[in-house]
């Protein structure tokens, strides 16, 4: 019979860097709430409790966190390969493009449009994330670079494809209305859940079980965390890297297309997206931890509808959320946060474990 192993709290660690980065950051955040609302206890009520209060507020969170947790659980896998890609937003935005085109331009059956635009933002998402690497291979310009750049890019690809054939131009700047059968429809009256959270869900359990129970995954954080070791084990790094970076990027496509037609009833994306960096948010808030992911982007847009009620009945500026998201990444990014604690209990655990080795016979004194 195998002996249980002994509670230890330094197990957690990291979530309780996390965790304690969270309390400091709202700390700061209620110091300064204190110093410019007239009547702070309320201002932080609303931000706390605000989204609590009604029915609607509770479900604008979770369609808020929707294309959060799917950029997320893009860079879970992406990242976890070791190769700092971020080009999950060009991935997103042309997975969007591509199911507005798809839903004004082709002549389908009822039921086949989100088949067709699903797999079309799939593929050509995978494609679009793989291309730093591909860059990279044959110009050695670093895939963080590339990356950023074709952000841009494929904005601007979008926007043009939009503009020349989707545009309905007898109002403000936006595609034609979508027809009805090519959305995901409401799921919950009142609210503007959809059906595309079905399929969130179906990616959550995808990505669990890829990255921390199938051999694939196995393989991909092996090569994350020691590329020359995989290599030496027989691990074809090469294709590791390239599936993943396809895998992360067919997620953040199909996010697009999922929360265009979800969400939206017409094209209507004028600025370019930026949730590649709501995606690292959320993936650090995880510890790289696919399962914990949704809880991360829950708590990201819980915060986010929370400052825009007190926003609205506070009159206070929302953007402190932006202040207090910089604060946690400054400290969960931090290697020397609460380093000295475990660095301590690390010592004492080394010295305890030292006393308890008894000497052997030519150890002993006669």
């Amino acid at each position: 019979m195998t002996e249980k192993k002994p509670f230890n709290i330094m197990d957690y660690f990291s979530a309780i860097r996390i965790f304690a980065a969270i309390l400091i950051s709202l700390l700061i955040v209620f110091i300064i709430i204190f110093f410019v609302a007239d009547d702070p206890w309320f201002a932080i009520s609303r931000m706390m409790l605000g989204p609590l209060q009604t029915r609607r507020s509770f479900f604008n969170v979770i369609e808020r966190a929707g294309p959060l947790i799917f950029t997320g659980l893009a860079l879970n896998v992406a990242l976890r390969s070791g190769i700092f890609n971020i080009a999950s937003d060009s991935a997103f935005y042309i997975g969007a493009v591509l199911a507005a085109f798809i839903s004004l331009k082709l002549p389908l059956a009822g039921g086949l449009y989100q088949i067709v635009y699903l797999l079309a933002a799939l593929v050509v998402g995978g494609g679009v994330n793989t291309l730093p690497l591909l860059i990279n291979k044959y110009t050695g310009i670093a895939p963080t670079v590339v990356a950023i750049m074709q952000n841009s890019i494929f904005y601007y690809v979008g926007l043009s494809l939009v503009s020349a054939f989707l545009l309905d131009r007898s109002g403000s700047w936006g595609s034609r209305a979508f027809p009805p059968e090519t959305t995901f429809g409401n799921m919950i009256s009142g609210t503007s859940m959809h059906w595309g959270f079905l399929i969130l869900a179906a990616v959550i359990v995808f990505v669990i079980f890829l990255m921390e129970k199938s051999s694939y995954g196995y393989k991909v954080r092996l090569t994350g965390i020691n590329k020359n070791f995989a290599r030496s084990a027989g691990i074809k790094t090469g294709s590791v890297v390239l599936g993943a970076q396809f895998i992360g990027g067919s997620i953040a496509g199909m996010g697009g297309a999922i929360q265009m037609m979800g969400m939206y009833r017409r094209f209507q994306w004028q600025l370019p997206v930026a949730y590649v960096w709501d995606g690292l948010l959320v993936h650090m808030l995880a510890n790289q931890n696919p399962a914990a992911i949704p809880l991360s982007a829950f708590f990201i847009a819980y915060l986010r509808i929370g400052a825009e009620i007190m926003s609205r009945t506070a009159r206070i500026d929302p953007e402190v959320v932006a202040f207090l998201q910089g604060i946690v990444i400054m400290l969960v990014a931090s290697d020397k946060f609460l380093y000295g604690i475990k660095r301590r209990h690390e010592q004492k655990q080394a010295l305890a474990q030292a006393g308890q080795v008894k000497p052997g016979p030519e150890e002993i004194d006669v």
